[in-house]
C-alpha cells in the first residue's frame, strides 16, 4: 500500500488488477464494494489491456487531454477484475499528468488503482501532511510529489453511451469537452447509479459541518472568505475557479483541525468554471441541505 501524489489529489496506490490488494484499499478507506475505483495507466494506449469497445471519442479524448485530470468510463476488459470496478461491467480510467505517478506506474509495469488517500467520504488530500493518521497507519510508504496542481478530482465522463455525460465535474469543464467533441453533453445520472467515484450525495467532507453563506460577517467566524481574514479562524480563498479549487480541500482541512461548530464558506460565482467547485461545496454541506 503506497500513497503516490497526482496532479490531482494524493492516491492510496497498489495493482489494480490483484484483487486482494484492491480489497485492502477498500478496506483501509472504509470504502463501500459498489464504488468503483479509477484505473491509472502511464499512456493512453493501454487502453486496449483495460477496456473493450474502446469508441473513437475516447482517442480523441485522450488525444487531448492525456496525460490530464480526465477520467473516462469504458466498458471492462475481461482481465479487470470486477473487485476494482465496483461489480460494474464498466471501468473507469486516466493517465496522470504527475511525472512522479507515471513513473511509479511504469516501473510496477501494471495499472494502478488510486482512489483518494483518505477516509470513505473525507476531504482527500493534496499534500502529504494532510494525510489522516487512520491512513498512514496502514500503509507502507509515502510519496512526497509535492502539492497538488488541481487540488481537485479529475473530470469524470461516461462514454458507455449514447449521448456522453459528466459523472463528476473536474479540472477540465464541461465546456471545453463540448467546444472538442461538437455537441452537448448529458447530465448526472441518478445518484443510484454510480459508475465513477464521488457520486453520493455527502462527500469530499470535512468532520465539522460546512454552511453555505452569502457572507463571513463576524470575526469569531470560522470560514472561507473571498474578502480579507478578519481573523485567523478565516481563509481568504481565490477568486479564479482554478486557483480555488487548487487550494480548497487544504483550506477546508486547517479550519477542521479547530474542531469549530461549523465552518462557513462565502458561496462561489455561478460560472460554468465553477462546477467543479461547486459540486465538491455542495457535497461537503450535504448534512445541512
Amino acid at each position: 500500500m503506497v500513497v503516490i501524489p497526482t496532479e490531482t489529489v494524493y492516491g492510496l496506490a497498489c495493482n489494480a488488477m490483484d484483487e486482494d490488494a484492491v480489497r485492502r484499499v477498500f478496506e483501509i478507506k472504509g470504502r463501500p464494494a459498489e464504488n468503483p475505483l479509477i484505473v491509472h495507466l502511464s499512456e493512453a494506449e493501454q487502453m486496449e489491456d483495460v477496456a473493450v469497445d474502446i469508441p473513437d471519442l475516447a482517442w480523441k479524448l485522450a488525444a487531448r487531454y492525456w496525460p490530464g485530470p480526465l477520467t473516462m468510463v469504458l466498458r471492462r476488459g475481461p482481465e479487470v477484475p470486477k473487485v476494482t470496478t465496483g461489480g460494474l461491467e464498466t471501468v473507469a480510467v486516466r493517465v496522470p499528468a504527475h511525472v512522479v505517478a507515471r513513473e511509479i506506474i511504469e516501473a510496477a509495469g501494471c495499472p494502478i488503482a488510486a482512489p483518494s488517500a483518505n477516509v470513505f467520504m473525507g476531504l482527500s488530500p493534496t499534500n502529504a501532511f494532510d494525510l489522516d493518521p487512520e491512513i498512514l497507519v496502514d500503509v507502507d510508504l509515502v510519496v512526497d510529489g509535492g502539492p497538488c496542481e488541481y487540488g481537485l478530482e479529475s473530470t469524470v465522463i461516461d462514454l458507455t453511451e449514447e449521448t456522453p455525460r459528466i459523472l463528476r465535474p473536474g479540472a477540465v469543464s464541461r465546456g471545453e469537452i463540448q467546444s472538442l467533441i461538437g455537441r452537448p453533453l448529458g447530465h448526472m445520472p441518478p445518484e443510484e447509479v454510480r459508475k465513477s467515484p464521488g457520486m453520493y450525495r455527502r462527500h469530499y467532507a470535512p468532520s465539522s459541518p460546512v454552511r453555505l453563506i452569502d457572507r463571513v460577517l463576524q470575526a469569531d467566524e470560522v470560514g472561507l472568505t473571498f474578502g480579507a481574514a478578519q481573523s485567523e479562524l478565516q481563509v481568504k480563498m481565490p477568486k479564479d475557479a482554478r486557483a480555488y479549487g487548487a487550494v480548497l480541500y487544504s483550506a477546508l482541512k486547517q479550519l477542521d483541525l479547530r474542531k469549530p461548530k461549523a465552518i462557513l464558506v462565502e458561496e462561489p460565482p455561478d460560472g460554468v468554471e465553477w462546477e467543479a467547485v461547486w459540486d465538491r461545496l455542495r457535497k461537503a454541506s450535504a448534512n445541512l441541505l
